[in-house]
């Protein structure tokens, strides 16, 4: 039964040491690189786009993008990033290094030519397009490799238990075993000690039955104090599962406030963004009006020019004046119409944006419900544990107490070791006491 302790007790150290590994090995620290490195790959072609609209060139940026999207494909040391496995993820990238080719091959075009502009422009949008779905692609990556992760450690969690629950019939199987050869001995004792009278010509043979019983009771008080040590140590082992789940419940609910936080600022986004896109409404009506006037003001300045000729020299200077009328409202007129076309683009944009903070809200609130259905979780294992902690305690309280009755019983043994000398009577009654003494220390035997 010893043997099968330390089994237990070395198959919960190996579990516990295969629980670290596990954990150490599937840390995912470098799917957030990968995340990270894909976001500044698409804040960086948007930053570079704006720079080549506005005549800046900056090849060294260029290098970076081009070591950034090769590294996200390929893996790159230097970057911490691992070479791209997941089929999606993967599809992504190549797009992106597709889009991220063409962009470069247009950036020279309008390096040369000023008219590519546009095209610049609508191609730098799809490929802001492209890496915003490769970030989302790796952060549900990361959340798979998360999840199985929490799997595993579920799994080696459950088999702890139910190890220590083997644990807990073993210890209660020695105690029950123990009580029982107690009991034997102590009413052989007690016959022994009612016949030790009758002994006095058989002094040395009972002399030597109550040494062997003496020896017996050596061996039980050592088995005794191994158990205790093994009672204290699932003590200790229950005690640190209870502290590890007590810190796992307050992760949980530092996460969800973190969560919260997330999605009060991302409803403060949507909201902000909500207010620009009603106050770009408001430039579009105005640019509309204006467009409205200039288009009234150019039919004014016809009419006048046509009165002015029909004056003669007299409406000469009427005319030029009316023509520089129609000029300016023409400018604003096409003004105007590029307004337009800024705030239509403005807009889409920030549709797009609106669109992100809703599915940001929407992931918020997933998690903060996740969070919660796992806190649960974890004060129910942490009630549990603390069950375990506690009969663990009332277990090892109860084999000192056994081994406190084992050591009172081997005291009383050496004394009737000591009285021995004593006995004159009654053979048949010590040979069939000793006969039950004996068959006690097979039984302590089998336990040890």
């Amino acid at each position: 039964m010893t043997t099968q302790l330390r089994g237990v007790a070395l198959g919960l150290l190996l579990l516990g040491t295969g629980n670290v590994v596990s954990v150490y090995f599937s840390v995912v620290a470098s799917d957030s690189t990968v995340v990270n490195q894909a976001g500044l790959v698409r804040g960086g072609t948007q930053r570079l786009v704006k720079l080549e609209m506005a005549g800046k060139a900056n090849d060294d940026l260029i290098q970076k993008l081009d070591k950034k999207v090769n590294g996200l494909i390929n893996g790159d040391q230097e970057l911490g990033l691992p070479k791209a496995t997941d089929p999606n993820f993967l599809l992504k990238l190549k797009q992106v290094e597709n889009a991220w080719k063409t962009l470069k091959q247009t950036i020279i075009k309008v390096r040369q030519k000023s008219t590519e502009r546009n095209v610049l422009l609508n191609q730098s949008e799809d490929l802001f397009k492209l890496t915003d779905e490769t970030v989302l692609a790796a952060e549900k990556y990361s959340q798979a490799k998360v999840q199985f992760l929490r799997t595993i450690q579920l799994a080696i969690l459950g088999i702890t238990i139910a190890i220590l629950a083997i644990l807990l019939i073993i210890v209660h199987r020695i105690t029950s075993t123990f009580g029982e050869s107690i009991r034997a001995i102590a009413t052989s004792s007690t016959q022994i000690a009612s016949t030790l009278f009758e002994q006095e010509q058989t002094i040395s043979l009972q002399a030597s039955a109550v040494s062997q019983t003496t020896t017996t009771m050596n061996k039980l008080a050592a088995s005794s104090v191994q158990s205790a040590q093994a009672s204290e140590a699932s003590e200790a082992s229950a005690r640190q599962a209870l502290l590890l789940a007590e810190d796992g419940a307050i992760a949980i609910e530092q996460t969800m406030a973190e969560m919260v936080t997330l999605k009060d600022k991302v409803g403060a986004i949507a909201s902000q963004t909500l207010h620009l896109s009603e106050q770009t409404e408001q430039i579009r009506t105005i640019a509309v009006l204006v467009s409205e006037l200039a288009e009234q003001t150019n039919m004014l300045a016809l009419k006048t020019t046509v009165d002015a000729s029909r004056a003669g020299d007299q409406g000469k200077g009427i005319g030029i004046v009316a023509a520089e009328v129609r000029t300016l409202a023409d400018r604003s007129k096409r003004s105007a119409q590029e307004i337009n076309i800024l705030v239509a683009k403005i807009q889409l944009a920030m549709n797009s944006t609106v669109i992100v903070t809703q599915e940001g809200t929407q992931t918020a609130e997933s998690g903060i419900k996740l969070s919660q259905g796992t806190a649960q979780t974890f004060v129910g294992v942490k009630n549990a544990i603390n069950n375990v902690f506690l009969n663990s305690q009332q277990i090892s309280l109860n084999a000192k107490q056994q081994l406190a009755a084992v050591q009172q019983v081997e005291a009383r043994m050496n004394a009737i070791n000591q009285g021995a000398k004593e006995i004159t009577n009654g053979i048949a009654q010590v040979r069939l006491t000793t006969q039950h003494l004996n068959e006690a220390a097979q039984n302590l035997k089998l336990i040890v």
